[in-house]
């Protein structure tokens, strides 16, 4: 293989490389934006897994998938589901026991690394969401970094690197061009 014909295979999975990053986090972004912190894809909000209290199934730090809405007195014993513990901690743990007072669905909850359940249990209209099985490991960590402060910076280097690469292969296509004007401007009168 050739020199020239590697460093344009280098060239091309560089930009293709740097360019998914920019998608990517661009995405991230502006769905965590759209949605009030949360991104959304296909109906699914993606959470970041905090804890490890449903360890081995779902590591900490894991990004997971969640289908918000729908009637939350559908649950049973076995599923799992996001809720709300208060206006600012919500949690995702398995049902392992399902209970109707009156008219209201309680459910009892308990994480799969825990040893005990939780102690307040929870009613239906504090769900969210049902946990789907989809998980990604350790996203939730970059993403947690991304949505920082210093994060923030993290998402303008891929579109800059990309921004630059860009520029330096136009400034490269013309300089070539105006050579190959230049050799076929010799000999030619006027």
């Amino acid at each position: 293989m050739s020199l020239r014909i590697f460093r344009k295979w280098i060239s091309n999975f560089v930009t293709t490389i740097l360019f998914l990053v920019l998608l990517v986090m661009v995405f991230v972004v502006v769905s965590s934006k759209a949605s009030g912190g949360e991104p959304q894809i296909f109906g699914y909000e993606l959470k970041t897994v905090l804890s490890g209290s449903m360890e081995p199934g779902i590591k900490t730090g894991s990004i997971i998938a969640v289908k918000p809405g729908g009637d939350m007195n559908r649950f049973k014993t076995g599923d799992v589901i996001t809720f709300k513990l208060d206006e600012k901690k919500i949690i995702t743990h398995r049902i392992i026991e399902v209970s109707k007072v009156q008219e209201q669905v309680i459910y009892k909850t308990k994480g799969d690394n825990n040893k005990s359940p939780d102690i307040n249990p929870v009613l239906s209209q504090n769900v969210v969401a049902e946990y789907n099985g989809f998980t990604i490991p350790y996203l939730g960590y970059f993403i947690s970094f991304t949505n920082s402060k210093n994060g923030a910076f993290l998402l303008i280097i891929p579109g800059l690197f990309l921004l630059l690469y860009s520029a330096l292969t136009i400034w490269k296509a013309i300089s070539h061009l105006d050579s190959r004007g230049n050799k076929d401007d010799i000999g030619k009168t006027v």
